[in-house]
């Protein structure tokens, strides 16, 4: 075993990581219906709590925010109380985690709207493809474009689950301004249509973005706050016409501000693929570039190796490393690096939705050696499992992960 710097603490703002490992946020569409967590969503953070930062699954700020099954949000003291119990569980386990704050905009449909209303964005300008749902995949709709007094009251919403996420224990939070939802639709003028201070110039479009993270400074304190760009990406048909120009702006104001970080989403990352699109003006945006402007605390996202995340921290371009699928597939990523162990691959049918398989049930080093144990007859079988060395590595993990649920529920 060995340490590499992925493996050394940093500090980003009020946030003290253990090593520089950061668990991205994914969305596992687990959540109940009243937006709180799911019943196993503790135990999945906590068994990941090797990350030096956990990253929360996208936790939308309002009912009008949600835009797909199985979402969590952050406006209820439900589910306030919800989050409370997996902070705690993931700060006894030694990690540092903060939430990603979102409102999906126009990449909602009416059918997670309460009251079937149409959902909103900058402009009346639809996405061109399909959007999730309970019944299957739907065109997206036509959104309404947002109203000034509406834009102050999301910009006060923002705010104050900025709030209840230090009141459920989190260590700070992420403003979601990437992967084509709300706020990037007022970024990209592929999205933003609007001829009044919220649009035009880049200056107008940036407002929504800046005058949030102020908003959350005055609630929360900027050292507690991170903000996540994806520059290339064209997720849910995001371009604008000068990306150098607008994301040079939106970085040099953030840099101002003084805050706990910028999380960056690597060219050539396209929602949750990893397959590069077209080449576009948008790649030369990557985390390099991100340095020469940003001096503050900068985590870069998206195709990340062992080698090159080492690198990328050695070198100074970044501070720490997010890692995605890695993280679900192998929940002691930094473990497993350490040592050199294989690292498995997440199964994609299981990543939004569904039960505790491919959500609790990936096995850590331990699980695997204690399986070998079985299987070469020098461990007794678990007690209280009905299993045995034919039990095949993911079935007995699922097994014990369930039987330390109902143990952490009672």
């Amino acid at each position: 075993m060995y340490d590499s710097p992925l493996h050394a603490p940093v500090r980003l703002g009020a946030l003290s990581l253990s090593n520089r490992f950061v668990m991205a946020p994914m969305t596992r569409s687990r959540s109940l219906p009243d937006g709180s967590p799911g019943s196993s969503a503790r135990l999945y953070y906590t068994q990941r709590a090797s990350a030096g930062l956990i990253i929360t699954e996208g936790t939308v700020v309002s009912a009008e925010g949600v835009g797909g099954p199985g979402i969590p949000g952050l406006w209820s003291e439900a589910q306030v109380q919800g989050w409370k119990r997996i902070t705690d569980a993931v700060h006894d386990a030694g990690s540092t985690i903060v939430t990603q704050l979102w409102h999906t905009g126009r990449a909602s449909h009416p059918v997670f709207q309460p009251g079937g209303k149409t959902p909103v964005g900058p402009s009346p300008v639809a996405i061109d493809g399909l959007v999730f749902t309970d019944e299957g995949r739907v065109p997206f709709v036509t959104p309404r474009p947002l109203e000034i007094d509406e834009i102050q009251a999301v910009i006060v919403q923002f705010a104050q689950a900025g709030k209840n996420a230090l009141a459920a224990g989190f260590d700070g939070v992420e403003v979601h301004a990437a992967n084509g939802y709300l706020i990037d639709q007022f970024l990209q003028d592929s999205a933003n249509r609007r001829t009044d201070r919220y649009g035009g110039s880049i200056e107008n479009r940036a407002r929504l973005l800046l005058e949030i993270v102020d908003g959350l400074i005055r609630t929360i304190g900027a050292d507690r706050i991170g903000v996540r760009i994806s520059p290339s990406s064209v997720f849910q048909d995001m371009a604008d016409s000068d990306p150098e120009a607008l994301f040079g702006y939106v970085t040099d104001e953030l840099a101002a501000r003084d805050l706990a970080y910028l999380h960056l989403v690597e060219p050539g990352i396209i929602g949750n693929d990893d397959h590069a699109a077209e080449p576009r003006p948008a790649d030369t945006i990557d985390s390099a570039w991100a340095r020469k402007r940003y001096p503050g605390g900068l985590i870069a996202t998206g195709g990340y190796g062992h080698e090159r995340a080492v690198h990328a921290v050695e070198s100074g371009t970044v501070d720490a490393v997010g890692f995605g699928r890695d993280f679900i597939a192998n929940p002691d990523l930094p473990e497993r690096l350490a040592r050199g162990a294989e690292l498995r691959e997440a199964l994609r049918a299981t990543f939004f939705g569904g039960d505790d398989r491919g959500y609790l049930d990936y096995p850590s080093l331990k699980a695997e050696r204690l399986l070998a144990g079985l299987r070469a007859g020098s461990l007794e079988p678990v007690p209280g499992l009905e299993l045995n060395s034919a039990t095949p590595p993911n079935a007995w993990h699922l097994a014990w992960a369930q039987e330390e649920h109902t143990a952490t529920q009672n």
